[in-house]
Formats: C-alpha cells, structure tokens, sequence
C-alpha cells in the first residue's frame, strides 16, 4: 500500500513485455499502460450543446482509482466542439439581448436566428473550459493532468513525433494523466486513401485513429474505446437478430454489418473497428463497450481491465472450440431434442451412462488421480475441498447405482398431468410438467457432481450447461465425454454442454437471454456470489450444511455411537454431515457420554466446546468462535442442552434447515 497525496491506493504488479497483445480477457488486468478513448457521444449531452458532466465525473473516478493503483492512464477525448458551442449560443444569445434592449425599435432583430456555428471555431472556444473541467475533477482525487493538442502532420514529421513521445513519457514518468485531442481549431481536412497503409502509418483524421496511432507509438498494453453502443454486433444494433460479438477477431469483418455513425463526432463503428485492428496489429488490446450506458458507464472502464465480459475484445488467437454463447444455444437446441423423446429413451440414456461409469472405472480414477496431484502440487485446497475432488471405486458404483434410481423414476417426469380443471363442456384445463430449458450448474471441486446433475437434466428433459472447479478439470473432461457418449445413444449429445473456456462466473451470469435458471452446488460463500452476480435469471440457491444431532436422555445407547459416527466420520466433506453434537445435561459424566467421547477421539475428530459445555469442564477444549460453523472436516461443535424444546430452538437459531436428527426412544 502506497500513500499519495494523503490518499492510500494499492499499486498493483504489473510487467508486460510489449509486442503482443493479451489473447484472453482475464489478461487485461496485467495491463500497466492504458488508452481510454472518449466518444464524442459518450461526453456530449443529448442535445449535443455542453458536457454530459455526471458521465465524465464518473469516467475521471474510474481513471483516477487505475491511475493510483500504479497503473500509466492516457485519455483521448472528445467534446471540445460541443462544450465550444454551448458557450458561443450563450454569448450570442446574450448579444442578442443586449441589442435587442439598445433597439427595441427595429423588431427585425427580435426574431433573428443563431447563425450555424463553424466547428473550428467552436473547437478554439470549447478547448480551454473543456481542459479546466478535467483539470477540476482530476484534482478531487490529487491527480495532475496536461493538455495536448496534436494534429495528423504532428505524427509525419519526425522530430515532432519524437518531441511528443518524449513529452508523453515525460508526464507518465511524473504520475500525470495526459489528456489528447485533435487539435480541431486548425486541423486540416483528411488525406483521401492515406489510412492503413501498414503498421506505421495511419491518418489521424478522429479521435479512433489518433488513440489507435498513440496507443501503438507509446507501446500500450490495452486502448478503451468508448462509443454510444455496446460493441459490434454482426448485424445493424436494435435489429431483432442481433447479437452482440463478445471476441472479435481479425478477418471477422465478413461477419459484421456497420451501421450509421454516431449522432455526434467523425467516426463511424467502421471507422472504430478500422482503428482497433491496427492497434491489435501494432501489439495492442482494444475493447470497443458503452461508454453512455446509465447502469454501466459507472464501471465499465474498471470492469474492462478487471476482465468482465464488457463490449467487443479484439483478440488475435482464436479458441479451438465454441463460445459458451454458442455452448448455451447448442444445450437449448440439444434439450428441445431431448423433451421430445420418449421417456423410454431418456431413461435408456441414463441406464447407458451409468454402465459408462463401471465400464470405464480406470480411465476415470486415472484421471482424477492427475486432478488429485496438481492440487496437492500447488498446495491450493484445503483437505475437506481435497477429500470431494477425490473419486473412488465405491463412489462410482454409487454414483452408477444412484443414476439408475433416476431413470427408473424418470418415465413420467415430462408431460405430467398435475391438474385438470373443467373450464366448460369439452374445455379442460391442464397444468403438465414441462422443461425448464437451458440449466447453469456450476459447481466446485466435486467431478461426481457432473453425472448427478447430468442424469437430473436427462430425466427431466432441460439443456445443461455445466461449469466446474479448474481444480477437477482432467475428471471433468473423461465424465462429460461418457455424458455425451451416453446422450448419442438417441442423437442429442449437444444437450449438455462444459465451459471449457476461461470464462468466469459473473459472465456466465449474465447471458439472461440464453440461460433460464442458475443452480450453485458448493459452499455459501459460492451461492451468495452468484445470487449477487445473476443479471435477470433466477437462482435455486441452498442453505448451509450446519448439521446437527441431539441425543436425548431416553436415547438408545446402540444407536447413539453409530449414528453419531456415520453422520460425521463416514464423509465429512458431505453437506449432510455432524457439525454441532447437542447432549442432554443429564447425560453429561455418563457411561454413554464417555463412549460418544472415546469413539470421536478413536475416529480423530477435533472437538470444540460451546459456551455452555465449557463452564461445566475444568479443561475443556478449544471454545467454539461460533456456533453457526460448518466445519466440512473431522471436526465439531458439542453444546449441551437442559430439553428437548431447547435442543429444538437451538436448531432453529443456528441450524440451516439442512439435515437435523433427533435421537430417542421417547
């Protein structure tokens, strides 16, 4: 943590060779050197006379928090002619006033007309306020900024072009963020058929291709291009068909159909797209977002370098497989196929998986043994997380048995009449089961997961989606392969789709439009980060697994140890398992209480004491922090209580409804 100007910010490690641009989105975040271009749309009001100022204080914040996390910022902006022309309508509109009142005679003058304002003049009147307005806002947060204006012959002649790279590194050096503009009071028309005329040279005739031709003269990791839509599309935006381009790559531009341009400025999305694909060429990212948007312009600069899913990344390397957006339609068309089989041969796909599972028992365990070894390697689970990434014989022939028990029951999970209703004389009314349509389930650390979920989604005729740990990445891969062995058994093997890619969750969550529900399978923390991230799709979340057994004074004593020690020896990992031992006051200094004790500390498992436990030990061991604490682990909590409805409130207060026993024979 650096301190500068009173004000603490973290800088964060960044070191890049330039030369090649990131490959992926979650590389951005290396990003030490970045280019933020502001659209004239995006700094501009609607009636295209003055600054949108809220939009531009918030653009200034984001730059200043990247700027004081060590990071070198630059911002090439528009809005000089549009701040220049807001105060030129006001003076004559007070000279007008003014004339009016010394000739009140001559009416003539009262209905005169703003005359059409020449652009470089409003260029030369809006520079200096335009400058002022960002010097002010960056001082809010101790930041310096310099004004540079530059225009096309600046880049052709050498020394000039020297004189400015010298002078950019000069105030990056001293922690200043240099704010570029064309200089429009004086810039002369384009050079007609000069652009692109290879990595060099292109002509400055916008404010694109100036953050294209700085950006790759100052050797930028990453140029921010900020427009009025939310990226490229691969046909005209606001057409029914049209889908946002999440990667764009070169020789793509068959792909795309360009629009208009903007309601304001030089360039068009041609003109963006042109600029970016140089710059990608020069050794630069380019991500082209919404820059006006009133729900994202808050962030969108710091969700871009974060590596969210924001606009279009231009990337040069081209993934082998699908987008996860092109996954999700595969899994949608996939589980219509689906729904519409028998329930015969959804179950034959199921019984087929499950023989899949014993079939190819040692490829499996040989692939969950690598899993296994690089988590040990890196050292990055905890035991509980290792102990359910682990597979094993007897947990496949489980799994087998328990895929099984699914499709026995599937026959009527589609089409199920639930209820009839006798609307009028020959008008029945029926509620039937139906799919859902496409399933995101993602899950941590748990390969057995896969064919459980896999099996549920078979049964019930729904597309899937799955999105597992890294962590069980080469167990994932065998078992999705016997999935989709299993589904081609009747020709839907698209129907449940893994996301390879590195796409992250809170992307994932956004796809609203192609996703129907979200089911979380791991820890809480994972649940409520998902329930937060999901963007318009619902989410089948579940409580915590704090799990408890009370054994009451009427217990059988045959009972008592080997419930206790199945419910937290046999799997502690599971989300059913012991964590909190309630005991009956009256059996304290019991035979049947010395026994619970010498089984836990046969099988090692840690005991913690409640409040209550503890005051009646001299040595009691470690007191519980908390209560509410799912251990996951040979580990628990024992409490005593004074009744069985004391033992029921304190299920109540500190339970999560999950699994709780009571053990009695009365």
């Amino acid at each position: 943590i650096r301190c500068w100007s009173n004000i603490p910010f973290i800088t964060v490690p960044l070191s890049r060779a330039h030369g090649k641009s990131f490959a992926h989105r979650s590389e951005l975040k290396h990003a030490k050197r970045i280019v933020v271009k502001l659209g004239s749309a995006v700094v501009t009001r609607g009636d295209e006379c003055g600054l949108a100022l809220g939009r531009l204080a918030s653009i200034v914040e984001q730059v200043s928090m990247l700027q004081n996390q060590g990071r070198e910022m630059m911002i090439v902006t528009s809005g000089a002619v549009a701040f220049g022309k807001q105060r030129l309508r006001h003076e004559i509109l007070l000279s007008q006033s003014v004339r009016q009142a010394l000739h009140s005679g001559q009416s003539q003058l009262k209905d005169m007309a703003i005359p059409v304002l020449e652009a470089r003049a409003c260029a030369a009147a809006g520079q200096s306020g335009l400058m002022a307005l960002y010097e002010a806002m960056f001082t809010q947060y101790s930041i310096c900024a310099a004004q540079i204006l530059v225009t096309n012959l600046d880049f052709h002649d050498e020394q000039k072009r020297r004189n400015l790279n010298g002078t950019l590194h000069e105030l990056l050096r001293m922690n200043i963020v240099p704010i570029i503009n064309t200089n429009d009071a004086v810039v002369p028309p384009p050079e007609p058929n000069s652009d692109l005329q290879g990595v060099n040279v292109i002509s400055v005739k916008d404010n694109d291709s100036l953050a294209a031709r700085l950006a790759v003269e100052m050797k930028t990791d990453l140029l921010i291009v900020l427009s009025d839509v939310e990226g490229l599309f691969d046909s005209p935006p606001g057409s029914d068909d049209a889908k946002l381009i999440d990667i764009f790559y070169p020789g793509d531009q068959q792909s795309v159909t360009f629009g208009t341009k903007s309601r304001v400025g030089m360039g068009g999305m041609e003109a963006k797209v042109k600029a970016a694909l140089w710059a990608l060429q020069g050794g630069t990212s380019v991500v082209i977002a919404n820059g006006t948007h009133p729900k994202i312009s808050g962030h969108v600069i710091t969700d871009i370098v974060e590596g969210k899913k924001v606009g279009t990344f231009f990337s040069e390397v081209k993934p082998a497989g699908p987008t996860v957006e092109q996954q999700a339609e595969m899994a949608r068309a996939g589980g219509r196929t689906l729904a519409a089989l028998q329930p015969e041969q959804r179950a034959e796909i199921i019984y087929r998986l499950a023989d899949l599972l014993t079939d190819q028992r040692e490829d499996i365990l040989l692939a969950n043994k690598k899993d296994l070894e690089d988590a040990e390697n890196k050292g990055r689970l905890a035991l509980p997380l290792l102990k359910r990434l682990s597979l094993s014989t007897s947990k496949l022939n489980s799994l087998a048995i328990g895929l099984r028990q699914i499709a026995a029951s599937s026959q009527d999970s589609v089409g199920r009449v639930i209820r009839r209703t006798r609307i009028a004389k020959d008008l029945d009314l029926e509620q039937v089961t139906v799919p859902i349509g496409v399933l995101l389930v993602i899950f941590e650390s748990r390969p057995d997961c896969l064919p459980q979920v896999s099996a549920l989604a078979i049964a019930s005729g729904n597309g899937l989606l799955l999105k597992g740990g890294k962590e069980a990445a080469h167990s994932n891969q065998i078992l999705h392969h016997l999935t989709q062995e299993a589904l081609s058994l009747h020709g839907v093997r698209d129907a449940v789709q893994l996301v390879n890619t590195r796409e992250e969750v809170e992307d994932l969550c956004r796809l609203d439009k192609l996703i129907d529900l979200i089911i979380p399978r791991g820890s809480s923390q994972l649940v409520r980060n998902i329930q937060k991230a999901a963007k318009g799709i619902p989410v089948m979340g579940h409580s915590e697994g704090i799990c408890h057994v009370y054994v009451d004074t009427d217990a059988s004593v045959e009972k008592v140890t080997r419930i206790i020690r199945d419910s937290k020896c046999e799997y502690p990992a599971a989300c059913n398992a012991l964590e909190t031992l309630l005991i009956h006051r009256d059996l304290l200094r019991t035979p049947l209480f010395d026994q619970i004790i010498d089984m836990l500390r046969v099988e090692q498992v840690k005991i913690h004491a409640g409040p209550k436990f503890a005051s009646y030990l001299t040595f009691s061991p470690s007191e519980v922090k908390s209560l509410r604490t799912e251990y996951g682990d040979l580990e628990c909590c024992i409490e005593v209580v004074d009744s069985v409805q004391e033992a029921v409130e304190h299920i109540h207060k500190y339970g999560s409804s999950h699994t709780d026993v009571i053990i009695t024979e009365n």
